[in-house]
């Protein structure tokens, strides 16, 4: 396996060349590494949790006009010519399709573990100092405005409308990021989503302090 794992991890490096910043291959180690320890204290298939977390960015739809067939094709394709077993490849497939936030309606209740370990080491990277670093590096990727304080949060969105939304980084917290603790899915990721989400509360308390100023 740890053969198949360094080749992954190259391949990977290479298709994420020149990425945007919060979804780069640094990106795709910090979830790698977050998934390999929230999988300490259950019983999981190592190779699947390797495999679906360093792949379940590989082609994010965001960044191929919506395109979600693209990263499981990109995917199954790679381990395919590594002659990885069919049943693991369905497994990493079956990750990226149901990982992301904006299809948590569509995922069916009953998630197997590797993509419940994966699903929160990916949104504790959404999370906490590393978080709020993606959301504005992105936020200024896209050049959305950091704050509007007349324009409210939207807090149910559609999936298409997510997708295509282009509101204000502050928003985006209220949207997305503070949702995220109450939708942890492993005892070990609910502690450390805790602690993240209280760090992006502080933050957001000392923003407005900092924007209000009282003249």
């Amino acid at each position: 396996m740890d053969d198949l794992v360094s080749k992954t991890v190259e391949f990977v490096k290479q298709k994420l060349q020149g990425a945007e910043a919060g979804h780069d291959w640094f990106h795709i180690e910090r979830v790698w590494k977050l998934s390999i320890k929230l999988a300490e204290k259950e019983s999981v298939n190592l190779e699947v949790i390797h495999l679906g977390a360093l792949l379940h960015d590989i082609a994010d739809p965001k960044f191929h006009d919506g395109n979600e067939k693209i990263g499981p094709e990109t995917a199954c394709s790679f381990l395919q010519s590594q002659q990885v077993e069919p049943e693991v490849i369905q497994q990493v497939v079956f990750i990226i399709r149901n990982i992301s936030f904006k299809n948590r309606t569509e995922t069916a209740k009953h998630k197997p573990i590797e993509l419940q370990i994966v699903q929160d080491a990916d949104r504790l990277d959404a999370m906490g100092a590393i978080g709020i670093a993606r959301l504005f590096n992105f936020g200024g990727f896209k050049n959305n405005p950091i704050h509007i304080p007349e324009e409210k949060p939207r807090l149910n969105f559609c999936k298409e409308e997510y997708k295509k939304s282009k509101g204000t980084s502050i928003n985006h917290f209220y949207e997305k990021l503070l949702l995220l603790k109450s939708m942890m899915n492993t005892p070990t990721g609910k502690e450390m989503a805790a602690i993240r989400h209280q760090y992006m509360e502080d933050f957001l308390q000392q923003f407005y302090n900092e924007w209000n100023v009282v003249v």
